[in-house]
């Protein structure tokens, strides 16, 4: 059993720990997005909580379903980023057992194998929740009927 590896076995385990360090790039941009969101909705949800107590009636009754589905895209954003981030770190975990297995002669293809479709799934996961707090937003965006006056035609 040699002691060292060979120059050449670790640029093979570099080359092979290519693609998952890619697919990190694609994730922190992922979080990148998601955190600016999230920035986004604190903020409305701050200035809404200071208007809160100055309004009444129908104003009021509005401005609290929008503080609702702001709190539920809140809960969505954090589900989002957990499982992101969650992602990124199964994606770690594969580079480095990349290079365990390789240093120390391990058989752990199947652990890797498995840790990288965790990733995936993972990934996958976070993406639906993303989907999922745009399509709350969207229903954030639209203009109520009185506040449109005459239609366009």
């Amino acid at each position: 059993m040699e002691m060292f590896p060979a120059v050449t076995t670790i640029a093979q385990t570099i080359q092979l720990s290519l693609s998952p360090v890619f697919m990190l790039a694609g994730i922190g941009a992922i979080l990148n997005v998601l955190v600016a969101r999230l920035a986004r909705v604190v903020d409305r949800a701050r200035a809404l909580e200071m208007l809160q107590p100055t309004l009444v009636g129908e104003d009021r009754t509005h401005h609290a379903w929008e503080l609702r589905l702001l709190h539920w895209r809140m809960k969505v954003i954090n589900t989002a980023l957990f499982l992101c981030a969650s992602s990124a770190i199964a994606t770690c975990s594969v580079v480095a057992l990349l290079f365990v297995g390789e240093l120390a002669h391990l058989h752990i293809g199947t652990v890797v194998g498995v840790m990288f479709i965790m990733a995936m799934l993972l990934l996958v996961s976070g993406l639906v929740m993303f989907l999922i707090e745009v399509r709350l937003s969207l229903r954030a965006t639209y203009v109520r009927n009185e506040m449109l006056g005459k239609r366009l035609s």
